[in-house]
């Protein structure tokens, strides 16, 4: 008799457990629904797109710290769309690695389903939460990792719809992991 399989949403939860089970609920609906879009796009990681895509979708305070406002919103969940769609920016299958973080097969412990940028996103979210004196990540606090890291996926996204990320990094306060 064969040995009943894990279900995908079991081993989808315990691989985001593996990554940092110290995020709100809400942060965890959203790095659910990033996982989600990876796989329904193919592609073989979550990456700092697919959270980016997940944080406008479901945070409007992200939104806040945008100066183009909603049109700039409108803009920047449009070039995510195309991606997902497999049109306009050319990622689709390919692994996100900004040269920030070492890449996955270097780093000890590194989670197999997370682009090292999106992880190390993650890392600095739970960082800059405890920073603030909570247990828990919040959805600002995986955008500031986000554009942390200014040659990720979704910093390239942030920048091709206009937006000032050394200005909303000053805004957030951090400081590029790569300049």
């Amino acid at each position: 008799m064969h040995s009943p399989t894990p279900s995908s949403r079991q081993t989808a939860a315990e691989a985001d457990d593996a990554v940092d089970p110290q995020v709100s609920d809400a942060l965890a609906a959203m790095m659910a629904t990033a996982r989600r879009r990876a796989a329904r796009d193919g592609d073989r990681q979550i990456d700092t797109a697919h959270l980016l895509h997940s944080l406008l979708e479901s945070d409007s305070s992200t939104w806040d710290l945008l100066d183009g406002g909603s049109p700039q919103v409108g803009k920047l969940l449009g070039y995510l769309v195309q991606r997902s769609i497999g049109y306009g920016l050319r990622w689709q299958s390919t692994l996100e690695d900004s040269g920030a973080v070492p890449a996955v097969s270097e780093q000890p412990g590194g989670v197999p389903g997370w682009s090292p940028s999106a992880r190390a996103a993650l890392e600095l979210a739970g960082e800059r939460a405890r920073r603030r004196g909570r247990e828990e990540a919040e959805g600002l606090d995986l955008f500031a990792g986000v554009v942390a890291d200014q040659e990720c996926r979704g910093v390239e996204v942030l920048r091709r719809a206009g937006v000032d990320v050394a200005r909303l990094a000053g805004r957030l306060g951090v400081g590029s992991r790569q300049e």
